[in-house]
C-alpha cells in the first residue's frame, strides 16, 4: 500500500513549487515508515543522501516524516541555519504537530513548507535572473531499516 496517494503527492509537490518560486533556497519532503534512530539523525543522513547540502546557498529545507511511528523533524542547511531565529525550527515543527494530532499528515507538511517558504523569502528571495530548481520537487519515498 502507498503511504500516500498520487493526489497527496501532487498536493506536497504544489506547495514546494509554491513556495520555490518566491525563494532562492530548495524545500524537499522525505518519508518513510518507520524510524529506528534518533529522528534528527535520521533526517541528517537524508538530508545529505538527498544532496540537500549541494544548494549553491547552503539553503535546503527537509521535511521527514516516519508515518507509522509518528516521528518528524524540519532541518536546514547551514546557510539557513545561520540567519533564522534559534526558535525557528521548533515553532515550525509545533505548527505541524498541531495537524499531525488531528491525523492529516499532509496538512501537517505543506503547513510546514509554507513556514519555511515564507522565512526562506526573508534571506533568500528569489532571484529570476539566477535561480534554478536545483532539487526535484517530488516526495522522496524511503525504505527505512
Amino acid at each position: 500500500m502507498a503511504l500516500f496517494t498520487d493526489e497527496e503527492q501532487q498536493r506536497i509537490r504544489e506547495a514546494i513549487a509554491e513556495a520555490e518560486k518566491h525563494i532562492s533556497g530548495e524545500v524537499r519532503v522525505c518519508i518513510e515508515k518507520t524510524c529506528s534512530e534518533d529522528v534528527l539523525d535520521r533526517a541528517a543522513k537524508y538530508f545529505y543522501q538527498l544532496d540537500m547540502d549541494k544548494t549553491r546557498l547552503r539553503n535546503g529545507v527537509l521535511i521527514y516524516v516516519a508515518v507509522v511511528d509518528r516521528k518528524f523533524a524540519i532541518i536546514g542547511d547551514s546557510g539557513i541555519n545561520q540567519l533564522v531565529d534559534t526558535h525557528f525550527w521548533d515553532s515550525t515543527k509545533e505548527d505541524m504537530l498541531a495537524h499531525f494530532k488531528t491525523g492529516d499528515i499532509i496538512e501537517g507538511i505543506v503547513t510546514g513548507i509554507k513556514i519555511a517558504g515564507d522565512q526562506l523569502s526573508k534571506y533568500f528571495p528569489h532571484d529570476l535572473n539566477s535561480d534554478t530548481n536545483e532539487l526535484s520537487d517530488d516526495v522522496a519515498f524511503m525504505d527505512g531499516d
